[in-house]
């Protein structure tokens, strides 16, 4: 048996354990740092992300002529959560998180020497409810690797360095308790197969969330979303997987909203893939058919990404089989098909400016020469008959029925053929609307027909729902106090990021507003660590 001794122990070097460990690190505090991963992995899944981050009032906004205030972010966020009566916590840590995400994580990691972007993207518009009125997914330059790397850097250069002391390939299976107190953790070393227990003054949980875990997600599948689909891919990180949870609840913490999930509605297998049921969560072409498993256009309104996330998953698992198609052609691809995250992004990833740029004006042949020829969800074929052929023996059926593709993709070309004061089209319309916005117009084409000679081959990828972000988790005080079902403060023991649902148990409600998730794990996990210093 291993025993360790710290001031602080934090369970989890994701994004909101690094977050919470520098803070306490200027405070002067020792911390020690377990992580399950490999120490070459540290970062956690912002390591792998797109790195959008949601702030409120930003230079950039200022700089495009957008006005964006705290009032009008946290109703747009009221709307998108669809709180209800007893979700106080939650409720306050949303409030918190608009109104300090500016001045504490968007000045924070800008200290850190993280840039972004200079125009601001827009999602999460809202489709049946008002989502962002403004755009406010602040894209990190050098996507979440970056922001990671920057942060993780800033950790071992820390003046207090030699406060900290870090574990990898270390699994937390259980916490100890002493007269009433959380007083540490105790689990496996997995590289020496040797148990190892820790003792600390305060424990901080930064473990992940539960969509890691496959099982865990179907067994807490939201109502709304009726069964949970045959197939799920694994989006999340590959020890988010619920069991520091677990031990939580064992000495009394609270989880809650578990059933609140962030999953995707358009993800495919991915082509090397690196754990079981791997999958890659596509940006969904705007200019795609969206079509059900038959081949029909799923509706009566289209499918179109950028509003509202949640509704796509719903529309899909709706569906008799829950998955779905979605047809293009290459020059469509070209321009709009993209792969959320930094490993498909490299010329982000690592900053290669003029790559990226030539990548808006002349398409990502790239990426679309990648995926075409290595994921096995796209099938590529010279006529619609072909197509269908196509998708009929990927999935290993004949569900996929020829008239009714050649209707969807007539119906939608006809209509883009009698000229743009004529398109009476839904999609068509919301591309319009989306072209309208400069962050948007340079990612979409504009109203293309689907079986264009001159744009060949067409295009089909089976999409499957995939596993991402866990919105519920362990509850918490606004000092990120972890949280009895009777709403007392369990002593010595605090949750962060999206262990905590990323602050309360579930700041999100039920829907996010995008770029939600990166800051609000720093902003809890500054806020633990000083209410650490603050108390002890």
């Amino acid at each position: 048996m291993h025993t360790y001794r710290s001031e602080v122990l934090i369970i989890g070097a994701g994004i909101a354990g690094i977050a919470t460990a520098l803070e306490l690190l200027d405070s002067g505090k020792s911390v020690m740092l377990l992580d399950r991963d490999e120490a070459a992995l540290m970062g956690g899944l912002a390591m792998e992300s797109f790195g959008g981050m949601f702030f409120v009032d930003t230079p950039e906004q200022r700089r495009l002529g957008i006005r964006d205030s705290t009032e009008l972010a946290l109703a747009d966020w009221y709307s998108f959560a669809e709180f209800t009566p007893t979700d106080h916590w939650p409720k306050q840590w949303a409030k918190t998180y608009v109104e300090r995400c500016t001045p504490d994580v968007y000045d924070w990691v800008r200290g850190h020497g993280v840039g972004f972007f200079p125009v601001v993207n827009w999602v999460e518009r809202g489709d049946f409810r008002p989502g962002n009125s403004v755009p406010r997914f602040h894209m990190v330059w050098g996507t979440g690797k970056v922001l990671a790397t920057r942060l993780i850097d800033a950790l071992k250069r820390h003046p207090q360095a030699h406060r900290l002391s870090m574990y990898f390939g270390h699994r937390v299976d259980q916490l100890t308790v002493q007269d009433g107190r959380v007083v540490g953790a105790c689990g496996m070393d997995e590289h020496s197969q040797q148990p190892f227990e820790v003792f600390a003054e305060q424990v901080v949980v930064a473990s992940g969330g539960i969509n890691g875990d496959l099982q865990r997600v179907r067994d807490n599948w939201h109502a709304d979303w009726r069964k949970p689909p045959e197939t799920i891919l694994n989006g999340s990180h590959r020890y988010a997987d619920g069991r520091v949870h677990d031990a939580a609840h064992a000495v009394g913490a609270n989880l809650t909203h578990l059933d609140k999930m962030w999953n995707y509605a358009a993800g495919v297998h991915h082509p090397r893939p690196r754990k079981p049921e791997h999958g890659l969560s596509l940006v969904p072409s705007r200019s795609a058919l969206w079509l059900n498993w038959r081949g029909e256009r799923i509706g009566p309104r289209p499918l179109v990404s950028g509003f509202d996330t949640r509704h796509l998953v719903t529309e899909i698992c709706a569906q008799e089989r829950g998955y779905s198609w979605q047809v293009l052609n290459y020059r469509l691809a070209l321009k709009e098909l993209a792969v959320s995250g930094s490993e498909f992004n490299p010329s982000i990833a690592n900053k290669k400016l003029l790559t990226f740029l030539r990548e808006i004006l002349f398409g990502n042949r790239r990426l679309v020469e990648d995926l075409t020829a290595n994921c096995i969800d796209i099938v590529t074929a010279g006529s619609v008959r072909e197509l269908v052929d196509k998708m009929n023996a990927l999935q290993g059926d004949n569900a996929v029925e020829l008239a009714k593709v050649e209707a969807a993709i007539k119906q939608y070309d006809d209509t883009i053929a009698r000229g743009p004061s004529l398109m009476n089209d839904e999609q068509l319309r919301r591309i319009q609307a989306l072209r309208n916005y400069r962050g948007d117009r340079v990612r979409i084409a504009n109203c293309k027909p689907i079986n264009d000679p001159g744009a060949m081959p067409l295009m089909a990828i089976r999409e499957f729902v995939i596993s991402r972000k866990s919105l519920g988790g362990i509850q918490t005080n606004l000092h990120s106090q972890v949280l009895t079902s009777a709403g007392q403060a369990i002593a010595g023991l605090y949750a962060v990021g999206e262990a905590a649902g990323f602050g309360g148990g579930g700041l999100h409600g039920l829907r996010a507003l995008e770029g939600t998730f990166l800051g609000s794990s720093i902003l809890s996990g500054r806020i633990a660590a000083q209410a650490i210093c603050k108390h002890s």
